[in-house]
C-alpha cells in the first residue's frame, strides 16, 4: 500500500510541476478558462467573457449555419470529438447583443412540425400557429475553423524528476503540446448575397494530448466533447470569440461597398465586347426616356445626342456617384437601367 501511496503522490507531483511550470491545463485565453459560457436571454446575459463586444442595440437578424461537408468539420467531430459550433457561437452572439439570432437548424425543423400540425388541424384553435409570424435573417455567419498543432519539448525536463518513477512523469510532459486554432467568420446578406463583412482569430495555448493521465485528477480530461472541459475546445472557443469580436468591430463601422452603375450591373472591370453591347442595347432614346422619368430632360425624345440631352446626362452621373462624362456609357448605361 506505500508503494502504491509513493506512486500516486509522485505522479501527482509531476502534474502539479507540469501545471507550475507551463500552465499547460489552464487556459487563460479569451479572459478567462472558459472563454465562452453562461447564458443569455433576450438582450440580457450572465457570465459573458469580459473581452467579449457588446452593441448597444441590435443590427439585425442572424443565422448561423456551418458547413459540415468541409474538412475542418471533420477534424473538429472526429478527431478532437467536439460537437457542432452552432450554438457556442449563438451564445456569444446573443450575449453581445449586436443581432438577434433566429434558428434554422433542428428547432426549425420542430416549428414547421408544428404548422404541420396546425395545418391538418390537430391543434386547438387558440394555438395561434398561422403564417406570417417568422422572423426572416438578414444575415447569414458562415464560421471555419485552421488547425494547427506543433509539439513542444519546453517540459521534458520533468523527465528527469521523482527518481525511479521520472518516467511516468516523462510520459505526462511529452504529451505536452501547443495547440492553435485560427477561426474566420464570413457575414453574408441574406437578401443580396453580398458578403458584408469578414474576419480572422485566433488563440494558442499549451495542453495535454490525448491519452494523458489528468482524467483520474478530477480535471475534465476525458471529457472530450465539451468547449469547456478540453484544452482544444477551450483553445477553438477563444479563436471564435477574437473572429467574433473583431467582425463586430468593423460592422459598427460599416459602409457600404459602391460599384459605378450599381451592384451586379457588369462592374469595372469590362470584358471586351460586353459592355459595347449592352450599351448598345440600351439607345439614347431609352436614355432620354429614362431621364425624362427622372426629371432631368426636358426635351423631346428623338434618339438623338444634343446638349439637353449631355446636361441631363451629366446630372445623372453626378447625382449618381459617377464620372461626369455627358457621354452614355456602359457605367451610365447599367445605373440608369438599374432605376
Amino acid at each position: 500500500m506505500r508503494i502504491g501511496q509513493l506512486k500516486y503522490t509522485l505522479l501527482a507531483v509531476g502534474v502539479s510541476a507540469c501545471l507550475s511550470l507551463t500552465g499547460c491545463a489552464d487556459m487563460q485565453v479569451g479572459g478567462g478558462k472558459n472563454p465562452v459560457g453562461g447564458s443569455a436571454g433576450g438582450a440580457t446575459s450572465t457570465g459573458a467573457a469580459k473581452t467579449l463586444e457588446h452593441c448597444d442595440h441590435p443590427l439585425g437578424t442572424l443565422a448561423v449555419e456551418e458547413n459540415t461537408g468541409d474538412p475542418w468539420y471533420a477534424v473538429l467531430t472526429g478527431q478532437y470529438h467536439l460537437p457542432s459550433t452552432i450554438p457556442l457561437i449563438r451564445l456569444m452572439v446573443q450575449q453581445s447583443n449586436c443581432f438577434v439570432v433566429v434558428d434554422r437548424g433542428q428547432a426549425m425543423n420542430s416549428m414547421m412540425g408544428e404548422r404541420n400540425l396546425a395545418a391538418s388541424g390537430e391543434l386547438r384553435t387558440t394555438s395561434s400557429m398561422g403564417k406570417g409570424q417568422m422572423v426572416a435573417a438578414d444575415y447569414v455567419v458562415t464560421p471555419s475553423i485552421q488547425f494547427s498543432q506543433n509539439t513542444g519539448g519546453g517540459a521534458a525536463a520533468l523527465a528527469g524528476v521523482g527518481g525511479g518513477y521520472g518516467a511516468i512523469i516523462g510520459a505526462i510532459a511529452g504529451s505536452m503540446k501547443t495547440s492553435e486554432a485560427s477561426t474566420t467568420m464570413m457575414l453574408t446578406d441574406t437578401r443580396s448575397g453580398v458578403q458584408v463583412a469578414a474576419s480572422q482569430g485566433s488563440a494558442k495555448n499549451i495542453d495535454f494530448g490525448a491519452g494523458g493521465l489528468l482524467g483520474g485528477f478530477g480535471t475534465g480530461g476525458g471529457a472530450l466533447g465539451a468547449y469547456s472541459q478540453t484544452p482544444q475546445g477551450k483553445v477553438i472557443a477563444a479563436a471564435f470569440l477574437d473572429s467574433y469580436n473583431q467582425m463586430v468591430k468593423s460592422v459598427r463601422e460599416y459602409a457600404p461597398q459602391h460599384v459605378s452603375g450599381g451592384l451586379g450591373a457588369g462592374g469595372a472591370l469590362a470584358v471586351d465586347g460586353a459592355n459595347n453591347a449592352a450599351t448598345q442595347a440600351y439607345s439614347l432614346a431609352d436614355a432620354q426616356r429614362k431621364l425624362a422619368q427622372l426629371g432631368l430632360y426636358n426635351s423631346k425624345v428623338d434618339g438623338l445626342p444634343g446638349p439637353g440631352t449631355s446636361r441631363a446626362i451629366s446630372t445623372f452621373q453626378k447625382v449618381s456617384g459617377l464620372p461626369v462624362t455627358g457621354q452614355l456609357d456602359a457605367a451610365t448605361t447599367g445605373a440608369l437601367q438599374a432605376r
